[in-house]
């Protein structure tokens, strides 16, 4: 899921920034909890209590303002998980570690919104730029802890590709609709079944 952040989220500089900033996170808040293909600019602006010309401020169209918020909602995540891999040093804690943070960062995320995001072209476009960066990091993760000697030597590349399905599964709902499992724990049994998998 996690990459290294996209540029275009909407500049906040000037008069009114502050507010601006507020709107936006706002505004991600409600795409992240309901999804976005059915609501219209003229929906966002009464669940935002602001006009449209105020939403139009943040971005020339509805297509703009979503890739915008989803890129911001990716970035947010990137910053958080990368930052609980710096209270770990030890390989099989990092990855642990890496895992459970996505877990933690998809689980107040709706079905809706992922299923939005799927079926609209730009914002599609950033989940899978996130997900290749995600197998990357996997794989840099297991590169790590085999040269450390934490795990045992395994073909890297198939263990990164076959965590990177699983995680696109996940995301996309699938494991939750043949498992009953929620996004959380789906993570903490992948998480489980990797590090056993590697362990000496």
């Amino acid at each position: 899921m996690i990459a290294t952040p996209a540029p275009d989220s909407p500049k906040m500089t000037g008069r009114g920034a502050a507010r601006r900033s507020e709107l936006f996170e706002e505004l991600v808040a409600l795409l992240v909890d309901d999804g976005f293909a059915q609501l219209t600019m003229d929906d966002l602006a009464a669940r935002l209590h602001c006009s449209k010309r105020t939403l139009y401020g943040l971005a020339g169209s509805k297509e703009q303002l979503v890739r915008a918020a989803v890129v911001h909602f990716f970035r947010r995540a990137t910053t958080r998980v990368e930052a609980a891999l710096t209270a770990e040093t030890e390989p099989t804690a990092r990855l642990a570690a890496y895992l459970r943070a996505v877990a933690a960062e998809l689980a107040p995320v709706s079905p809706q919104f992922f299923d939005d995001v799927a079926a609209f072209e730009p914002a599609a476009e950033v989940y899978e730029r996130n997900t290749r960066a995600a197998a990357d990091r996997v794989q840099q993760l297991i590169n790590e802890g085999v040269a450390a000697g934490g795990f045992r030597k395994v073909h890297v590349a198939f263990a990164a590709d076959v965590i990177t399905s699983v995680m696109v599964r996940i995301q996309q709902r699938q494991v939750a609709a043949t498992t009953g499992l929620a996004d959380a724990e789906a993570y903490e049994h992948l998480a489980e079944l990797l590090l056993h998998g590697l362990a000496h």
